[in-house]
Formats: C-alpha cells, sequence, structure tokens
C-alpha cells in the first residue's frame, strides 16, 4: 500500500490514506507530504477527499469490513479498488514480470528489480518489504518501462495481473482462512500461472513444476539446486556469503551472495534468469548480485560480531522457519542458536502448529510470544502453547512481548534470531540497544 501511495505521489497526485499505527514507513510516507491519519473516523478524513467524487479509494483486504472508513467510501459510491487491482492497472499497459510464492517471493522481486535497476533493461517494482539498497520498497524507472511486481497469493490477490513473464518460487499450504484448503490453493496458482500472456516467459522452482504436474499446461522451465533445467554449482560459503556458479543457458561463474542460505541461492536463480531473458548483461548481473543488501527482516543483520550475532527474519511459515535456521545453523555451526519466535495468525498457528513445532525444534533455545492475531479474532483453544507443548527441543518458554526485555539479562546468546510477520519487530531497537 506504501509502494502505491509513492507510485501516485510521484505522479503529482494528492495522497492520503489511513493506518492503524504510527511507524516508521508511515512517518516515511508523512515526510513525503503523504497525510496519515492513525483514527478509523470519518471526521478525521480530509475535506478534499471526503468531498471529491473523483477521489479514488484503493483498500487492502487485510482491512477490516468494519471499517468506518471504508463502510463511508462504500455507501458514498466512491471509485472502490483493491490493492491488486490497482496494481493490475498500472501493470497492464507495461511489459511486467511478476514473482508469486507462498515464500520467497520478497526476497527474488527485490533481486529482480535490483538487477535491472540501473541497468539498459530499467525497471520500476513493487516490491513487499523494505530493499536495504535503497531503503525503499519501490523503485521508479522510465514511466513506459518494465514493472517488476510482487504477485500476492492472499485473497487471490494475484488474479489481477497478467504477466509477460512469471516466476513462481514455492507453493505450501498457506491462507487456508482465505482458500479452506491446499487443493483449491493450487488452483489458484495455476489460473495465476495460465493468466501468463501467450507469448510470454514461465519459470518455476522445480518443485512448484513438480506439484502442479499434469494439470500445468503451458510450457515452462524449471530452476532449482538438483533436477533442475536451471541450476547452482560449486556452491561454498566464504566470508559468510554464499558463492556459486549459475548455469544455464549461459554459465556466471563466482557470483558472490551476501544474503546467506541455499534458499537465497536458488531465488538468485530465478533472478538472474530473468534478468539474462530481458538482456541483462552478464557482467552487470555478477556486479548486481554482489551489490545486493537483501529486504528489511529478511535474515538481517542488527549486530555482528565475534562474541553475539543479532538476525531479525520475517519468516512465518514453517518452511521458511526451517530455511532460515539450516541457514543460521551452515553459517554457525559451533554456537548456540535462541530463537525468539512471534506466532502469526490464529488459524495459521491451528493449521500449521505440528510443523511449527517441529522446525522450531532445529534451534538450541526457544522463545515464544503469544499469537499477533492481526485480522483475526480468537479462537478457542488455539494459543502459542499449542505449538510450545510440542516442541521437543527441552530449553523452551513462552513470554509476553511487553516482558520479553525483562529476561534480555538471563539469556546466554551467541546468535539470536527474532522471527515472525506481526509486531516482534518492535524489539528489534530494544534488544540492540541492550547489546551495544
Amino acid at each position: 500500500m506504501s509502494a502505491l501511495a509513492k507510485w501516485f505521489k510521484h505522479r503529482g497526485l494528492s495522497v492520503g490514506g489511513y493506518d492503524r499505527l504510527s511507524t516508521p514507513l508511515t512517518r516515511s510516507l508523512e515526510a513525503l507530504d503523504i497525510e496519515v491519519n492513525y483514527e478509523d473516523q470519518i471526521s478525521q478524513l480530509p475535506e478534499k477527499y471526503r468531498e471529491n467524487p473523483q477521489t479514488l479509494v484503493v483498500y487492502t483486504p487485510a482491512m477490516s469490513a468494519s471499517s468506518q472508513l471504508l463502510k463511508f467510501f462504500k455507501v458514498g459510491g466512491f471509485q472502490i479498488k483493491k490493492r491488486s487491482e490497482v496494481l493490475g492497472m498500472i501493470t497492464r499497459n507495461h511489459f511486467s514480470i511478476a514473482i508469486a510464492g507462498t515464500h520467497g517471493k520478497t526476497t527474488t522481486s527485490s533481486l529482480v528489480a535490483h538487477v535491472m535497476y540501473g541497468s539498459t533493461k530499467d525497471c520500476s517494482a513493487f516490491v513487499g518489504g523494505i530493499m536495504t539498497n535503497y531503503d525503499s520498497n519501490l523503485l521508479i524507472g522510465a514511466e513506459e518501462g518494465i514493472v517488476v511486481v510482487e504477485a500476492d497469493e492472499f485473497d487471490r490477490s494475484f488474479l489481477k495481473l497478467s504477466p509477460d513473464f512469471t516466476v513462481v518460487t514455492s507453493l505450501d499450504p498457506d491462507h487456508l482462512d482465505i482458500y479452506g484448503d491446499a487443493e483449491e490453493m493450487t488452483k489458484s496458482y495455476l489460473t495465476f500461472i495460465h493468466k501468463t500472456h501467450l507469448e510470454g516467459e514461465i519459470l518455476l522452482h522445480k518443485d512448484v513444476s513438480s506439484k502442479l504436474g499434469a494439470n500445468l499446461l503451458r510450457k515452462h522451465r524449471t530452476y532449482g539446486l538438483e533436477g533442475a533445467q536451471i541450476t547452482a554449482k560449486n556452491i561454498r560459503v566464504e566470508a559468510s556469503k554464499f558463492v556459486f556458479d549459475y548455469v544455464g543457458t549461459v554459465e556466471i561463474k563466482n557470483l558472490h551472495l551476501a544474503l546467506p542460505g541455499f534458499h537465497n541461492v536458488e531465488n538468485a536463480l530465478a533472478a538472474i534468469t530473468a534478468a539474462l531473458d530481458i538482456g541483462v548483461g552478464p557482467d552487470f548481473i555478477k556486479e548486481a548480485i554482489e551489490s545486493y543488501r537483501g529486504v528489511k527482516r529478511r535474515f538481517e543483520f542488527i549486530l555482528d560480531r565475534p562474541d553475539m550475532v543479532y538476525i531479525d527474519d520475517y519468516a512465518h511459515h514453517p518452511n521458511e522457519i526451517d530455511a532460515l535456521l539450516k541457514s543460521a545453523k551452515k553459517l554457525y555451526p559451533e554456537k548456540k542458536i535462541t530463537v525468539v519466535f512471534q506466532p502469526h495468525l490464529f488459524t495459521r498457528t491451528r493449521d500449521f502448529h505440528q510443523e511449527f513445532a517441529e522446525k522450531l525444534s532445529l534451534a538450541d533455545e526457544i522463545i515464544m510470544l503469544d499469537i499477533y492475531p492481526a485480522r483475526e479474532q480468537p479462537i478457542s483453544g488455539v494459543d502459542a502453547h499449542l505449538i510450545l507443548d510440542r516442541i521437543t527441543q527441552v530449553n523452551k518458554k513462552i513470554v509476553t512481548l511487553d516482558d520479553f526485555p525483562m529476561i534480555l539479562e538471563d539469556l546466554q546468546v551467541e546468535v539470536l534470531l527474532t522471527v515472525g510477520a506481526g509486531n516482534i519487530d518492535t524489539l528489534v531497537p530494544v534488544i540492540k540497544s541492550f547489546y551495544t
């Protein structure tokens, strides 16, 4: 939503909006002269929007249906569109690269954008996280140029897009509160893939291709570390970086990726392939991969000292936690790994509590926070204990978000990870301050 706000502001339009909380992100919008209010009250709505029938109202499905502002716009007959519809409008007249997947799409989108931005194939990009290189989730290139967009499956939003180049990074059950079951979610992914322009390109992680099988009616290519058409060879860790060779229609040797993890090597494979297909040269790609600094809250190093390491990560699905912990253990095989995890959504906790417990058990110490509800109401019998009680690691406990700072002195930390998609990021400055 903030990227759209900045996009319209860049085009000289008057932009305002609502959010529940004041955050660094909303304050960055206010610094651009975008009006933000934090009360769901019609009286807080500036008159120039309230009285203007030409006002375009854009909302995210995460917005509560009981919102007073949303009700006002609906009753008032305003032009109302979901965020995904507006992204579809923006990309419709551009060559667009869309990256979807239950995980990996934000990093891959930002990698594609970074590799292309500033090349001879300049691009604009809408990414679902803050790109560290640009301190923004939006890049603005040539007005009629290529658009890179992160395609979100929540609420079937990605079905509003019709990409020229489609990437799907992963296909694991998620958002079952929306889809009902994994089969229904898979059907939506198939619909999304088949919306790719007939002359377009489709690039799938090999596991996605295998899961879709005979239902996939379009020609496509696969990427992955094993059993794929596009792969990586000679993978090794040097100075905390993953170094590898890209092997596709061309070979690019000794690529240095500062973002650790085998899963991020796979994300880089997808981004490199997209850039090569568009016409970006191998030498430029190699330099761009080396200069890539990741996305905020995606394996983000907050502190990196000989005596302790602190990493913050947005992981909120069991497979994301699996990749995160395996990457941390690969980088720090001799160190104790302590994880502070905040479950996101009651429905996701209910649906995947056993899988969360299994993956979190990879850590040496687990501290659970209460569930972050986001848009949901509590579900009877669903709380953080549902996960904690099934974790096989004996060194585990539950702490509230407010009480966590009080236990910092008792922790014997070597590698600390704060993990989750809720408001656990509010602990980051507290923890950083404690250890500096």
